[in-house]
């Protein structure tokens, strides 16, 4: 095996036609009549499509992307190569097979040798060499041009400066790099990035070295362009590999997690925290990141270790409100331009870097486990820190959200979406954070933090499915309970994952003198192809002496049950602590 070392400087030239060179990556002396027109592309894909079952299980396991990208200020094309090392296992009939789409491939090198290779519009296949055998690493070089689909966003931001932001979500990468493009491929990643000098570059990791001049041109002008080299050591899925470029204003916010050590893999064990903004919007990015050290601190006692070196958030050209990337998460310019205040979406993408980042959904289906983490671990800040009040308002919030979505006549675990986009619901999102409270209600505060402390050890750096959490749970709520009494985990998860909707309750009751009771009737009115539920209950009466409080099982569409009481109640609460995810229809 060997590295990517000592590669020409990739240098980018804008012709009067603004093409890009053709042949070889010009060295710096290549004469400028050595340019041609540019190669043909082959023809887009459509972004966000879900595979075809089985279309990952495909007996390849990249260890590593070794990345190296040259960017200009004038023109919206690249010209890259991608060292790529991966563990062959059964390849399927002699070829490696690597998403990659929109770009043309000028040269593909296997360990060092030219091999001969197809590009369809969504691959790029390379024939492996006879005697290749399960278990052999194999490093293949691609090297590629032309202006990305999608993926790399190269644009003017907000302010007109030129800028190249990359956008991977769910299975975007493929339109900027070759890649094994699915979530459940984790590998390390480096970076060289040629960028023009008045840029800065973020990407994943940590900086290596101090940015450095390019070479002359090919017509041999004085260099201007940069070289920015970033490595991170850590296994990530392609979705969040990414690079940002641009004229930023950097700030560090200082270290996070010191007190935890060891916090993070840096020497010291802490968190370097920073922001990079453009320079018109540094106060709006002060406001928002504000926060961002003691989210890093809290969920480091909270959860476990900080899994990555840093933590940069970056001002970008994200279609979304933030884009959790590892190590660099990347925010909507538009909402820092105005000066919004993003306070609570930086609590949420940084809870990310636990959920979502190093314990990682093992299939877009399971994205619940990235975004319902986050969106619940949000609100747990808040509780914290700002007290019940709030936390209460958050998930109720959610809960509003939840009954008027049309996504709740579907399971969260939903394998027959076809466009990934449509995950991004509040099935994913507010569905899953109340999941989790609810879950937390069940086995209590105890076994519910120390099972997402056990669940986080275990798959940190790897990949986990909704069957794993599960798992997990149900051990730590045994823990505390006596034999045979816990609590029913498979019907939970069952019944609030792989099943539509939330219960429609209405309550109502009778007072009966004789025997001193008030007689409560509870009926579960959801559509009748949404589940019956099952769940624990507590009620509150109001009475005049004070309230008074019941819990009893529901199982059924209808359920009646007595509360003894000195006189008859004023008034009927379900769930007055606010535990279950429901509806009230009032009486």
């Amino acid at each position: 095996m060997r590295n990517l070392v000592a590669l020409a400087a990739i240098v980018l030239l804008v012709s009067a036609c603004g093409g890009p060179p053709g042949g070889t990556l010009p060295g710096p002396t290549a004469p400028a009549h050595a340019l041609s027109p540019a190669l043909p592309e082959p023809a887009p894909i459509q972004a966000g499509q879900a595979p075809l079952p089985g279309a990952y299980a495909q007996g390849v396991d990249v260890l590593h992307y070794d990345l190296e990208l040259g960017l200009s200020d004038t023109a919206a094309w690249i010209e890259g190569r991608a060292l790529i090392r991966a563990v062959v296992d059964e390849p399927p009939g002699g070829m490696l097979s690597l998403d990659f789409t929109g770009l043309a491939v000028t040269g593909v090198t296997l360990d060092g040798s030219p091999i001969r290779h197809t590009q369809d519009p969504g691959h790029v296949r390379v024939t492996l060499p006879p005697g290749t055998s399960p278990g052999d690493t194999v490093e293949v070089e691609i090297s590629y041009r032309g202006t990305p689909d999608d993926g790399l966003d190269i644009q003017r931001t907000v302010h007109g400066e030129p800028a190249a932001f990359a956008d991977n979500w769910p299975n975007r990468a493929r339109f900027w790099f070759p890649s094994v493009d699915h979530p459940s491929d984790k590998a390390t990643v480096s970076f060289t990035v040629h960028a023009p000098t008045a840029w800065d570059v973020v990407a994943n990791g940590r900086l290596t070295e101090p940015p450095s001049p390019t070479a002359p041109d090919a017509l041999g002008a004085p260099g201007h362009r940069r070289t920015w080299r970033w490595d991170q050591g850590v296994p990530l899925p392609t979705y969040l590999m990414v690079v940002g470029a641009t004229r930023f204003v950097r700030r560090t916010q200082g270290v996070g997690a010191c007190g935890q050590a060891p916090a993070s893999p840096r020497e010291d064990g802490c968190v370097e925290v920073s922001y990079w903004a453009f320079p018109p919007d540094t106060a709006s990015a002060a406001r928002s990141f504000r926060r961002s050290i003691e989210a890093v601190d809290y969920f480091t006692g909270l959860v476990g270790p900080y899994p990555y070196e840093k933590l940069a958030n970056v001002q970008s050209a994200t279609r979304f409100g933030g884009m959790e990337n590892a190590t660099a998460i990347f925010y909507d310019q538009h909402s820092l331009a105005r000066g919004r205040d993003m306070e609570s979406t930086v609590v949420h993408e940084i809870a990310h870097q636990w959920f979502g980042d190093s314990v990682t959904p093992a299939d877009w289906h399971h994205l619940w486990l990235s975004e319902g983490f986050a969106t619940y671990f949000t609100a747990v800040l808040y509780q914290h820190h700002e007290g019940e009040e709030v936390f209460r308002r958050i998930m109720d919030d959610d809960r509003q959200q939840i009954v008027a979505s049309a996504s709740s006549r579907r399971p969260v675990v939903d394998s027959t979406y076809t466009d990934l986009f449509d995950l991004l619901n509040t099935n994913s999102y507010q569905k899953g954070g109340w999941v989790l409270h609810m879950l937390r209600g069940v086995v209590g505060d105890d076994a519910f933090f120390r099972g997402i402390r056990r669940y986080y050890r275990e798959r940190m750096n790897g990949t986990a499915r909704t069957t794993d959490l599960q798992a997990v749970m149900e051990a730590e709520a045994g823990v505390d309970a006596e034999p045979a009494s816990g609590p029913d985990l498979d019907t939970f998860f069952r019944q609030w994952l792989y099943q539509p909707g939330f219960p429609v309750l209405r309550g109502a009751w009778t007072w009966d003198p004789d025997r001193g009771e008030a007689v409560v009737t509870v009926t579960q009115e959801q559509p009748t192809d949404w589940p019956t539920f099952h769940f624990d209950l507590e009620v509150e009466l109001a009475t005049p002496a004070g309230p008074v409080r019941a819990t009893f099982p529901v199982r059924s569409r209808s359920e009646t049950f007595a509360v003894p009481l000195p006189q008859s109640p004023t008034g009927l609460i379900l769930d007055p602590d606010g535990w279950l995810l429901m509806e009230v229809v009032l009486p």
